[in-house]
């Protein structure tokens, strides 16, 4: 997957996220079934999101990033469905959840590339010499 493509598929499997996270709480205790089927679903199709996300992005980065993005949208949700009150240090913390994921998606590094098996490789250092 390229990894423009494997950013976009982690954004995608964030939002699927804060939708499963919101179905989870509508779905009280699972005795809800349109809530709890929109959970279950939507959980599958983030979590393969992200597995197949981080096959080109480091672990590290795109689960910070899934949780991150997807744990302030579930809050923004909440804020704007009038589900959760809101005041304004919780939205200047939101914004520092957003700007830090955003800060380790520009700043994460390709990882460098294995070398081939068809690769000469030099003798280990201190091999004898025949």
């Amino acid at each position: 997957m390229r990894r423009g493509t494997a950013w976009a598929v982690l954004l995608a499997s964030a939002v699927l996220e804060a939708v499963w996270a919101t179905a989870l709480g509508q779905s009280e205790g699972f005795s809800q079934p349109v809530p709890t089927v929109v959970f279950a679903i939507a959980a599958v199709l983030s979590f393969i999101g992200l597995e197949r996300a981080v096959q080109s992005i480091p672990l590290a980065t795109g689960y910070a990033v899934w949780t991150g993005v997807g744990g302030a949208l579930t809050v923004i949700w909440a804020l704007a469905t009038g589900a959760q009150p809101w005041n304004p240090l919780m939205l200047l913390f939101l914004a520092g959840i957003l700007i830090a994921v955003a800060g380790l998606a520009l700043t994460e590094r390709p990882e460098p590339a294995e070398p081939t098996a068809s690769a000469p490789t030099d003798p280990p250092t201190g091999a004898a010499r025949t």
